[in-house]
């Protein structure tokens, strides 16, 4: 298992649907002490089935919007996760002369599912498992990778 790095930038295409679900995961399983942002290539839309699969696990993206590496504050990361190939080019191109470690994680896009709604929250539900399972390999102690991550639901009591 390698360092945990002070800052961790998960980078994707448009940063509307593997980045975030990233960000949110690694947020909620890494340190508060790890920094933890997201961004794309280019810019997209958000997606409300990354709000759905999210609201599975007790997360939220709240008011944020995706966001590119232009509109990104602080451009230096101890790592860029990438999770898209374009993702990885931009990454390499980006950090040429810099000092940071760049890890190419593919992931599948499930914006390319079909079917029911099921089948596409099946689709996004394996992104997010995959990823936090990438997480966890990653950056957890080894006897936190073989306790299971507890899911938390948070209901609404209408009074």
């Amino acid at each position: 298992m390698a360092a945990l790095p002070h800052s961790i930038l998960f980078l994707c295409g448009m940063n509307a649907v593997r980045s975030p679900i990233a960000e949110q995961m690694a947020r909620r399983m890494l340190p508060a002490t790890t920094f933890v942002a997201s961004a794309g290539v280019r810019a997209g839309e958000r997606d409300p089935f990354v709000d759905a699969v999210l609201a599975e696990e007790g997360v939220s993206l709240g008011e944020r919007q995706p966001r590119t590496l232009a509109d990104m504050e602080d451009d230096y990361f101890d790592l860029i996760v990438t999770l898209a190939p374009e993702a990885h080019h931009a990454a390499l191109e980006l950090t040429r002369s810099l000092a940071v470690e760049v890890e190419y994680w593919p992931m599948p896009d499930p914006t390319d599912a079909g079917g029911t709604r099921e089948h596409i929250m099946a689709a996004y539900r394996d992104v997010r498992e995959r990823l936090k399972a990438r997480i966890s390999r990653r950056f957890l102690l080894p006897e936190a990778k073989t306790r299971p991550i507890k899911h938390v639901h948070k209901r609404a009591i209408i009074i």
